[in-house]
């Protein structure tokens, strides 16, 4: 069973900065893509930022220059560096990760249980 376990999220005064992680456990062979989801209340989901394994990066337009996508592909595990955050920014946020499960197997999609991140004074 795979699992994607998000921590890091919390209360921030615009512009501090938080790091959001996400650990890919469980029976993973590979994992192609990582990254990171966003869904303000009444609002539809929205990509931040993804990864591939081979360290290409894709940012919204939104958050270009103030946030950092890394990874750690030893560890299964995915960052996200949030710096000059605002109140738009206050959403669930959300790892993402495209993985199989064997060699043999397709490629598969599973999302974290989201963690909270608000930005406010």
């Amino acid at each position: 069973q795979v699992q994607l376990v998000e921590s890091g999220g919390g209360l921030v005064q615009p512009g501090g900065s938080l790091r959001l992680s996400c650990a890919a456990s469980g029976s993973i062979f590979s994992i192609n893509v990582m990254g990171w989801y966003r869904q303000a209340p009444g609002k539809q989901r929205e990509l931040v930022a993804d990864m591939t394994s081979g360290g290409s990066t894709n940012y919204a337009d939104s958050v270009k220059g103030r946030f950092t996508i890394s990874r750690d592909n030893a560890k299964n595990t995915v960052y996200l560096q949030m710096n000059s955050l605002k109140p738009e920014d206050t959403a669930v946020y959300y790892c993402n990760a495209d993985l199989r499960i064997t060699p043999w197997a397709r490629f598969r999609n599973y999302w974290g249980q989201g963690t909270q991140v608000t930005v406010s004074s």
